[in-house]
C-alpha cells in the first residue's frame, strides 16, 4: 500500500521574508539564502508571499529576479500576488522577464479581491479611479491573456528608429501553463479549473454552507480540490499544491521545540470554528517529529489528494530555526511521505 493515494512528488516551501525596518537588506538577503539552501537540500520549489505596507517582502518578483541568478534548478513562485495591487500589463512584463532570467522556472500565484484595508490605501493606490476599479476574476483573465501573448496594443512594427510589438515583451511561451490561482473557496476553485490554471490551496479555507453545519478543515479543502479538478481540462492530472504549516522537531534543540509548541498553541484556538463574517477556517499547525507529522498528514483527506506541497514556514522565527525546519523537512519528513529529490 502506498503511503498516500498520491505519493508526494514535488516538495516546496513558502516564506514571508520578514525584515527589520532599519536594516531591510539583511532580511532580504536572508530570504535569498533560504532559497539557496532549499535548492541545496533538494526542494523542488520555493515560494514567497506579498506583504504590502508591512515589514515583509513587498516585491516578490524583484526578490525572485535576484534568486534566479543565485540558483539553477529550483522553481520560484509567488503565493500569492494579490492582483488588486497590480496593473496586469505591467505585471505580465515583470513575470515574463523573470521567467526568461530563470530559464523557465517561475510559477506565479495570484488572487483577486480588493486590497486589504482598501479604504486606507485607495487614495495612494488608485487616486483617480478608486471607485471604478474592478477587483474580480476579470483581472486574472487580463493577466492570463497578456502572458499568453494576446495583443496588448492595436499595432506593431517600426516607427522611426524604434520597433514596437503588439504583445508583451519578452514573451515566455511556457509561462501561462505555470500560472497558479490561490483559492480558498469553492467558487474560486471551480473558476481556476475552468480557466486551466493550477490551484494553490493553503492553511486557510472558507467554511461554506449553513452556519449551523459542522465545519471540518480537511473535508472543506478536499471539496475544493475535487471541484477544481472536475472543472479543469486536465481532470485528475490538474496540478494542486497544498500549503499547510509544518514544523518538524527532529533536530531541534529543547529551546526550539518549546518555542515551536508555544507558537502552535497560541494559534490553535482559531482553528476550532469558522472565524469572522467570511467564516474563514484555519488548519492547525503541525508540530512534532517527522514521524508524527507524516502520520497526521496521511490521515488528512485533502493531503491524500495532492502530490505537491509548499509547506509554509511560520512567521517571526529566526534564520537558524528556518534552516533546521527546512533540513528536517527535506531529510526526514518528505522522504517519510515518499518524496525523493531529483538527481
Amino acid at each position: 500500500m502506498p503511503l498516500t493515494s498520491r505519493p508526494l512528488r514535488k516538495l516546496g516551501f513558502l516564506t514571508i521574508g520578514l525584515f527589520d525596518e532599519t536594516d531591510p537588506g539583511r532580511g532580504h538577503e536572508s530570504t535569498l539564502q533560504l532559497i539557496e539552501l532549499g535548492e541545496h537540500l533538494g526542494f523542488d520549489s520555493a515560494w514567497v508571499r506579498h506583504r504590502h505596507l508591512q515589514y515583509g517582502i513587498s516585491s516578490p518578483v524583484a526578490v525572485l529576479a535576484a534568486a534566479t541568478q543565485r540558483t539553477r534548478r529550483i522553481a520560484l513562485g509567488t503565493a500569492v500576488t494579490p492582483l488588486g495591487w497590480e496593473n496586469p500589463l505591467r505585471l505580465a512584463e515583470d513575470l515574463a522577464t523573470v521567467d526568461v532570467l530563470s530559464g523557465g522556472r517561475l510559477n506565479p500565484g495570484v488572487s483577486v479581491g480588493p486590497p486589504m484595508f482598501y479604504d486606507r490605501v485607495k487614495d495612494a493606490l488608485y487616486p483617480d479611479t478608486a471607485n471604478a476599479e474592478d477587483f474580480g476574476y476579470g483581472r486574472v483573465e487580463r493577466l492570463l491573456d497578456l502572458v499568453r501573448g494576446e495583443p496588448a496594443a492595436d499595432s506593431s512594427g517600426r516607427e522611426g528608429f524604434e520597433v514596437f510589438s503588439e504583445r508583451v515583451q519578452p514573451h515566455s511561451p511556457g509561462l501561462v501553463r505555470r500560472m497558479w490561482y490561490g483559492g480558498g473557496s469553492l467558487r474560486s476553485a471551480r473558476w481556476a479549473g475552468e480557466h486551466g490554471m493550477n490551484l494553490l490551496t493553503s492553511s486557510v479555507v472558507k467554511a461554506e454552507g449553513p452556519g449551523d453545519e459542522p465545519a471540518e478543515f480537511a473535508a472543506i479543502q478536499l471539496s475544493h480540490i475535487r471541484a477544481f479538478r472536475a472543472a479543469h481540462p486536465d481532470g485528475e492530472d490538474a496540478r494542486v499544491s497544498q500549503g499547510l504549516v509544518v514544523i518538524p522537531t527532529d533536530s531541534a534543540s529543547s529551546e526550539q521545540r518549546a518555542r515551536y509548541e508555544r507558537y502552535a498553541a497560541e494559534r490553535l484556538p482559531r482553528t476550532a470554528a469558522p472565524q469572522g463574517p467570511a467564516r474563514m477556517m484555519f488548519a492547525p499547525d503541525l508540530v512534532g517529529t517527522s514521524e508524527v507529522i507524516a502520520e497526521r498528514l496521511r490521515a488528512h483527506v485533502a493531503f491524500r489528494e495532492v502530490d505537491e506541497v509548499a509547506f509554509a514556514l511560520p512567521f517571526t522565527f529566526e534564520r537558524e530555526d528556518y534552516e533546521q525546519i527546512l533540513t528536517d523537512i527535506a531529510s526526514k519528513l518528505a522522504p517519510a511521505l515518499g518524496w525523493r529529490p531529483r538527481a
